[in-house]
């Protein structure tokens, strides 16, 4: 609707995944370089946290496509919720691409997994499990199942590991994974998303704006841009929510440029942003 008064080709802050919009902020190239060296050099586990709406499943979206073409096929998983050999079965059918039997036991998960985990390392490759929403895994079951998973080096020589395990989750993830002393021995690489700052959060409007013709001088004054900072505390779900009203209102009153009580307006509408 707005677009046409902004000169904009698009919506620039739409809140789902898409390969223009990935800012590579200090905070995001850091994390993806951690799991980049976790899963190149073949270790075991790496762990990504941050809060809602920090920006995981873009950088995960962008992780996946700069991996090398030897480092795959690369499984996701988001029901982790999921009971230990339900769990297996869906790991298994992630990776191979093919459905196990209906009431398939764990012992037939484990061989299928086995057996693809044995011919992928044969091919040269390296496959890689994304569990999404890890900080779900509060049974001990589910985690002493991925931890057990990990012991399938299928044939990878020295401590190199046949696959790596990516738990990715809220900041909670942290501390559930280091009361299971064993599982946490496992993960070489840690990654916490901090909130972005102003300069940050002034750099990830300009991408969004820049990456649909926008330039962010001439659609949201200084003022503007502190409110955001103030009212998202840099969070890029947040900064989208904020961005995308404050445009919307200052194009209905037929403005030049959005100002700070358009986003205040905006957030105490709102009264308060879910992450």
């Amino acid at each position: 609707m707005y677009k046409s008064h902004w000169n904009l080709t698009e919506r620039p802050f739409e809140n789902w995944s898409n390969e223009q919009f990935y800012y590579p902020s200090e905070v995001h190239q850091t994390a993806l370089l951690k799991l980049r060296y976790g899963v190149e050099n073949r270790r075991s586990a790496a762990v990504l946290c941050g809060e809602s709406g920090m920006g995981k499943t873009i950088l995960l979206d962008s992780f996946v496509r700069q991996l090398p073409d030897d480092f795959g096929p690369v499984a996701q998983v988001v029901f982790p919720s999921l009971p230990g050999e339900q769990l297996l079965s869906y790991i298994a059918d992630q990776w191979t691409g093919s459905t196990g039997d209906d009431n398939e036991s764990m012992r037939g998960a484990l061989g299928r997994i086995q057996t693809f985990l044995n011919n992928n390392v044969a091919a040269g490759k390296h496959a890689v499990l994304i569990v999404d929403e890890a900080h779900l895994l509060s049974d001990s079951q589910q985690l002493e199942t991925l931890r057990l998973l990990l012991n399938i080096n299928a044939g990878a020589e020295g401590s190199e590991s046949a696959w790596t395990l990516v738990l990715v989750g809220h900041p909670t993830l942290i501390s559930t994974i280091e009361r299971n002393r064993a599982l946490d021995g496992r993960v070489s690489v840690k990654c916490v998303l901090q909130r972005l700052s102003m300069e940050q959060t002034a750099g990830y409007i300009q991408h969004r704006l820049a990456a649909v013709g926008g330039e962010i001088d001439k659609i949201f004054s200084l003022a503007a841009l502190e409110a955001i900072q103030l009212r998202s505390s840099g969070i890029p779900r947040r900064i989208n929510r904020l961005c995308d009203l404050g445009l919307m209102v200052a194009y209905a009153e037929d403005q030049p440029q959005v100002d700070a009580h358009h986003i205040e307006g905006v957030y105490n509408e709102l009264v308060s942003i879910p992450a």
